[in-house]
Order: structure tokens, then sequence, then C-alpha cells
């Protein structure tokens, strides 16, 4: 939470919206009535994930780039395609390749964590 706004939070609100939908909007209707609800429930659950994760992902994330010497995505993607992060063995280097995995992880955690399994 920060300054000036009060509770509930951000978190607390989608958190209600999406129990709110799941609990007594889904069970009470049906065919794309019940299929959008449940878009809709799981874009919330998207959201909430987002707000827990993602300010140390962020961190994360830029700590990582600073690490293989790219200032933003579009840098990194440019030197792998260049061949500058490659290992010499036909591919990117560990490093590079662990970076990568890492954040591909990250954004699943946010997305679809039950793709993790």
């Amino acid at each position: 939470m920060t300054a000036p706004h009060d509770p509930p939070t951000a978190a607390q609100l989608t958190e209600a919206v999406r129990e709110w939908l799941e609990n007594h909007v889904m069970p009470n209707v049906s065919g794309a009535m019940q299929f959008h609800a449940r878009v809709a429930a799981n874009v919330l659950a998207m959201v909430e994930r987002e707000i827990e994760f993602g300010p140390a992902q962020q961190q994360r994330h830029l700590a990582g780039l600073h690490e293989l010497g790219c200032a933003d995505d579009a840098e990194l993607a440019r030197r792998i395609r260049s061949g500058e992060l490659d290992n010499g063995r036909g591919g990117v280097r560990d490093d590079v390749e662990a970076f990568i995995f890492e954040s591909v992880v990250d954004k699943l955690r946010v997305a679809n964590p039950k793709y993790l399994r």
C-alpha cells in the first residue's frame, strides 16, 4: 500500500472480485457466461500474482540483465541474435541460458503456475 491510498489494497480488491466470481457467479450461470466469468477470474488471479511477485521479479530480472551487460530485453535479444553471447559450441553461454530459463519460470509463476509442475 502506498500513500495516499487506504485499505483495502489493490490486491485485496482484486482477490475479493475474483472470489465473488468463483463462488457466486460461476456456480449460478452456464454456457458462455460461465466461460467468461472463468476467464475473468483467471485474469484477476494473474493480477494478484503479479502484484505479489512482480516487484521482486523485476529487481531480479534487471540485476540479471546488468550481469550480462545488457540494458534491457531488446539488447539481450540483439546480442543473442548477433552471436555475441555464444558459448562457442553452437548455443548461448550457460549464464545466458540460466537467465532466460529463470525469466520464463518467473513469467509462468504469474501467468499460470500450473505449467511449472
